[in-house]
């Protein structure tokens, strides 16, 4: 069976990438810092093993990694969706903050390639599917505890894509240029329509088939 893992599972984007996978038939497994809700969707949906670990601590998501290894084997597919965002304006923003989101965001996708990827390599194969958002494209006033490590985590993608391909990883930067259907979206914006939302399971799909591409076509 096919080892997928979601790092950062929410009820948005990152459980519906756990449903996507394990529909196709593979094992996955789930990181996310709330243990709680991993028990219960692990329960709710066979074949998938929670791993609760703050990710922001590296050295523990290192060792949390290496346990996953020890007991699932090592991944075919990785993904990515782990976030850390602080909002407000420049003088809103406070540095230790600042620092964290881009621990999580930036520098844990960075201990992700360095503890999965020389494994993945030696095995010939594999793919690593980063979600990014449109504050890795472009900056705006509120997003200044955010944007910044969005966009570090597009380029360091972008370079560990042309480091990996080569050697037979597939990695891959996934836009989310959109509002995704989640709890806490819809209490924040009740005045928007039902079709103003990305569906998560929607973008899991796009998420699976870029995870699958043909080598001749890797995105």
């Amino acid at each position: 069976m096919s080892h997928c893992l979601v790092i950062g599972v929410g009820p948005g984007l990152g459980l519906g990438c756990v449903r996507r996978f394990q529909k196709a038939g593979h094992e996955v497994s789930m990181i996310a810092r709330h243990a709680g809700r991993l028990e219960n969707w692990s329960t709710e949906i066979k074949n998938t093993y929670p791993y609760p670990c703050d990710i922001s601590n590296l050295e523990n998501y290192r060792d949390c990694l290496n346990l996953i290894v020890s007991k699932r084997g090592v991944p075919d597919t990785v993904i990515y969706n782990a976030a850390k965002a602080s909002f407000g304006n420049y003088l809103e923003i406070d540095s230790s903050d600042f620092e964290t989101n881009y621990r999580v965001n930036t520098t844990g996708l960075l201990v992700t390639a360095q503890t999965l990827a020389p494994q993945m390599v030696k095995r010939g194969s594999g793919s690593i599917i980063v979600t990014g958002n449109t504050g890795a494209l472009r900056g705006s006033p509120n997003f200044v505890g955010w944007s910044p490590s969005k966009a570090g985590q597009r380029i360091l993608s972008e370079a560990l894509a042309r480091d990996l391909g080569p050697q037979g990883i597939h990695v891959a930067y996934i836009v989310v240029d959109a509002l995704i259907d989640m709890p806490f979206a819809r209490r924040n914006r009740p005045q928007l329509s039902d079709e103003a939302y990305a569906k998560p399971d929607d973008l899991a799909e796009t998420v699976y088939n870029t995870a699958n591409q043909p080598k001749s076509a890797w995105s």
